[in-house]
């Protein structure tokens, strides 16, 4: 297996490599004076008019043959300069750190809960096979699959902060905002609830928890539906190989059979699907957090396309293209650990 990890590894910058010469490409889609903005600082910097401007793109070479701005791009990408954005009113780099940590927290919370549940209803489904539990989770399975996320996410913020107020959106109250900005609230991880932990600051655990609870919940109903609807399929596939039947047949008892054996090689379909989703989710749950309020890369990413940013969107891109190659790598890796049958080349 170690072999096989450090080719893969060895092969990422290779790939990372084309993704960025794709990405850079779409770039090259735009004017030289739209892609000025990856440059300058502002409107400000253009007060000069179309005399300015020209002066400007000659000055970045936004007119030079595709691989010398292309060479100049890079170069500049892997000292980490990514551009300006107008959005968020900083490098696109810093602004991607800033608001990392808040995705991170949201994305760790829900994928843990959606990806156990998964589990555990898919395997309940599949070992009661057209008994009650099983309609029961098809049912709920089928509202979560049907159910697009915004309008799930809105009924949510109506019942449980509007009519309720039990569950406000944003990050923190401001209050807690105020508390976690003041020079006494260290900032170990950037994520509010293990921050405030690490602090004994047990006020603002609660506020951000509370915070929470909506988009978690949101996100997690939406992504059992697929996840669990997969787990029942491949349980039911399992059970009926002829290991499972030959463990039956010496007289294991058929919870050790049902949970330990089978449900451990079910797992496998489902370990692809929940690493696709986890990485779906860490390149920003755009509407799940729009609709509450919090500020993530999701948000980021949806206001820099509405405003036109070019390089925070371009950014971004990059960003959610080295979040899909490590977590392809981490799924291939997982997989001889849940079926030792599967041998890594």
């Amino acid at each position: 297996m170690l072999t096989y990890i450090l080719r893969r590894l060895l092969l990422l910058p290779v790939v990372l490599f084309a993704l960025s010469l794709m990405i850079f490409s779409l770039q090259m889609l735009l004017t030289p004076t739209q892609r000025l903005a990856a440059y300058v600082s502002g409107p400000e910097a253009l007060k000069g008019g179309a005399e300015q401007v020209a002066d400007l793109i000659e000055k970045y070479g936004l007119n030079d043959p595709f691989l010398v701005q292309y060479g100049r791009w890079i170069g500049g990408v892997l000292q980490g300069n990514l551009g300006w954005s107008e959005t968020a009113r900083q490098p696109v780099a810093d602004a991607l750190i800033s608001l990392f940590p808040a995705t991170l927290e949201l994305v760790l919370l829900a994928f843990t809960l959606s990806f156990l549940l998964s589990i555990a209803l898919g395997t309940l489904a599949g070992v009661n096979l057209n008994r009650l539990p099983d309609h029961v989770i098809r049912l709920v399975t089928i509202l979560g699959w049907s159910f697009p996320t915004y309008v799930f996410g809105l009924v949510m913020l109506l019942i449980f902060y509007g009519a309720l107020d039990w569950f406000p959106p944003s990050r923190l109250s401001q209050w807690a905002m105020t508390e976690v900005r003041s020079a006494e609230f260290v900032r170990y991880t950037g994520l509010n609830t293990i921050d405030a932990l690490l602090n004994g600051n047990l006020p603002v655990f609660w506020d951000a928890l509370r915070h929470l609870i909506l988009p978690v919940v949101t996100l997690t109903f939406v992504s059992i539906a697929s996840l669990t609807r997969i787990m029942r399929t491949s349980m039911l596939e399992t059970l009926r190989q002829d290991y499972v039947r030959t463990a039956r047949a010496k007289g294991l008892p058929r919870r050790v059979v049902e949970r330990r054996h089978a449900r451990r090689n079910a797992m496998l379909p489902v370990v692809t699907m929940a690493g696709m989703e986890l990485a779906a989710m860490m390149g920003g749950v755009v509407i799940t957090e729009t609709i509450f309020d919090y500020h993530g890369l999701g948000q980021f990413a949806a206001d820099a396309a509405a405003a036109l940013d070019f390089p925070a969107v371009l950014g971004f891109g990059l960003y959610f293209a080295v979040v899909l190659v490590v977590m392809n790598l981490l799924v291939d890796v997982i997989y001889p650990v849940l079926d030792p049958r599967v041998r890594l080349r």
